[in-house]
């Protein structure tokens, strides 16, 4: 019957008019939620780098290197939420890399090169911006852009890549310019390294089976 045969196809456009409405609404929010989070990070680094008191205040809590362990897993997220394609849960993942530096206490105890290798941070941090400095803070974004991109498009072989660049470039950075007290942060980096290739790897597999 043509009556029955356009009732069908109107009730499937709408149907599908429908879906698409509410795709669309949640992609809306969640640009909307992840660009607040993208904010707070952006409002954490600002603040850091203009209130002294704070910066010396985190930096006081970083020294405890249970957050030098944490913040390489933070990874796992921000990879996982690239490949399901949510904006907010990568940019919650940003956001826990930088505001862990200060979720444990400071520390009673702590080793000389850790202390000397923070110092280093600091001084770097807060000495002389030159066009060198500010091209090479630049790859810190640009890395988690193609970090996201890859798992975005879920290519495993091309974002467990760039998770080794950014571990090596971190080690390699960090021993280069800080010299022996720069070697404090092998072991949670290769750990680290390590634990994200093994789990994003065994992750990727899982998720393409489903």
């Amino acid at each position: 019957c043509p009556t029955n045969y356009y009732d069908a196809q109107a009730n499937y456009i709408i149907t599908y008019c429908w879906h698409s409405f509410k795709k669309m609404k949640n992609r809306n929010t969640d640009i909307i939620v992840g660009g607040l989070f993208l904010s707070l990070t952006i409002i954490f680094i600002m603040i850091s780098m203009t209130n002294k008191p704070f910066f010396d205040w985190v930096f006081e809590r970083h020294h405890n290197q249970w957050s030098w362990y944490l913040r390489p897993l933070f990874l796992l997220p921000f990879c996982y939420f690239a490949y399901i394609k949510s904006f907010t849960g990568m940019m919650m993942s940003i956001f826990a890399v930088f505001t862990s530096m200060f979720w444990f206490p400071k520390p009673e105890v702590v080793s000389e090169n850790v202390i000397e290798f923070l110092k280093f941070e600091k001084d770097y941090l807060y000495g002389e911006w030159n066009l060198s400095k500010k091209l090479l803070t630049l790859t810190i974004p640009f890395s988690f852009l193609v970090l996201g991109l890859a798992f975005w498009k879920r290519n495993l072989v091309m974002g467990i890549g760039v998770v080794v660049l950014i571990a090596t470039g971190k080690m390699v950075w960090s021993i280069q310019n800080a010299g022996e007290s720069g070697k404090s942060i092998l072991i949670p980096a290769i750990l680290g390294l390590l634990i994200c290739c093994v789990l994003i790897y065994y992750g990727f597999k899982k998720l393409e089976k489903k």
